[in-house]
């Protein structure tokens, strides 16, 4: 459609904001089931990836694995398979911004950076489920969204509402019950002193992952200045093989890579299930990690975190079927608060979404008055 010319001042940054919004969204054509069977989708792609892969990577460890390097270098290795969905749903518009794209020097520094802070996170992952039941390691890890809303205020300008506080407080009383447990112990009966270097690792590695999720939003906002679906995955692909690379030269430079054998040939279930762990550890992790980019296109960087949390609460049901974890009355305690927490912070995103989406209905209003 071509605009006219004479347009005023006031009205071309309504039209710009619109033109952008229609670029950030594309999926606002859907009808209205289709949206939400995509959401869908991407959310089973989350609970379920992210759930099979910390339960894959506690029974790495309960079969007689213990590199953590290698740990860590599943959680990015198998980053190949989202090139599939980057080459089939490219979009058809490249140019969906005014401003002029960020040379290649800015987008290596950048992606090396965040890949650099992926491999450290990953790692202080890998030790704490070493050291952690799987149960006891999920409801650690829903301290993250917490942890989001306090980044997300300072580098991304989000308001501090009442519920999203109540959400804050309640995750960190649900952590810190956790770490208090006397009868919280780590698998095989490891020490005390172990536990807390576990407890404190994954506690590290959400904070971390919290970061990086608002500096990756202040990196779409501020360098890459779009949100295409195309862009978030090669964030994720790029970024994916630098902390591969710095696993890598981890489990070389640590003298890990020597014992890989011998710790294959003693895997209790044998060596094709040693390999098939790995393997499947590998998909897993991007098949959540497809989810979180989806769920980041389709509807927001927030929402993708919230059901994150989610799959955190989940993962310890599984954990008591699959590991017969011991669920004593303070993690039943903690789950149940990590779950109010949890949906504290949704009701508070929902409140939100109301929000943009009536400004997005006046923009779109202001849109079509002006073409008139």
């Amino acid at each position: 459609m071509v605009q006219n010319r004479s347009m005023t001042d006031n009205q071309e940054p309504i039209l710009n904001k619109d033109k952008a919004l229609m670029n950030l969204s594309p999926f606002l054509k859907l009808k209205r089931w289709q949206w939400w069977l995509l959401v869908a989708i991407n959310i089973f792609f989350l609970i379920a990836g992210q759930a099979a892969a910390v339960l894959l990577g506690r029974f790495y460890y309960d079969q007689g694995g213990n590199s953590k390097w290698m740990a860590t270098l599943v959680q990015t290795a198998g980053f190949p398979i989202l090139c599939i969905p980057l080459f089939l749903l490219r979009p058809s518009e490249e140019a969906s911004t005014s401003s002029t794209s960020p040379s290649i020097k800015t987008l290596a520094l950048l992606y090396f950076v965040l890949g650099a802070v992926v491999g450290g996170d990953n790692l202080l992952y890998s030790v704490g489920l070493l050291y952690l039941s799987a149960s006891t390691y999920s409801l650690i890890c829903a301290t993250q969204l917490a942890f989001n809303a306090v980044f997300s205020y300072f580098l991304n300008s989000q308001k501090f509402t009442a519920l999203i506080l109540n959400s804050v407080v309640i995750l960190s009383l649900s952590a810190a019950l956790i770490a208090v447990n006397d009868d919280s112990e780590g698998p095989s009966g490891v020490s005390k002193g172990k536990f807390l270097l576990g407890f404190l690792c994954t506690l590290g590695a959400s904070a971390l992952y919290s970061l990086l999720l608002s500096l990756m939003q202040l990196s779409f906002q501020k360098v890459l200045k779009k949100e295409t679906f195309s862009v978030v995955l090669e964030m994720q692909i790029y970024t994916s093989l630098v902390a591969s690379c710095v696993s890598t030269v981890g489990l070389f430079a640590s003298g890990e890579w020597k014992s890989l054998h011998r710790e294959m040939e003693d895997f209790d279930s044998g060596r094709v299930s040693y390999v098939l762990t790995l393997v499947w550890t590998a998909v897993t992790w991007q098949l959540c990690a497809v989810g979180v980019v989806g769920l980041i296109f389709i509807v927001s960087s927030l929402f993708s975190n919230v059901i994150s949390t989610l799959s955190l609460a989940v993962t310890p049901l599984a954990a008591l079927v699959v590991f017969h974890d011991k669920m004593n009355g303070v993690k039943i305690i903690a789950m149940l608060l990590a779950l109010y927490g949890f949906s504290s912070y949704i009701y508070q995103s929902y409140l939100d979404d109301i929000k943009a989406r009536r400004s997005h209905t006046d923009v779109q209003e202001s849109h079509d008055n002006s073409s008139c």
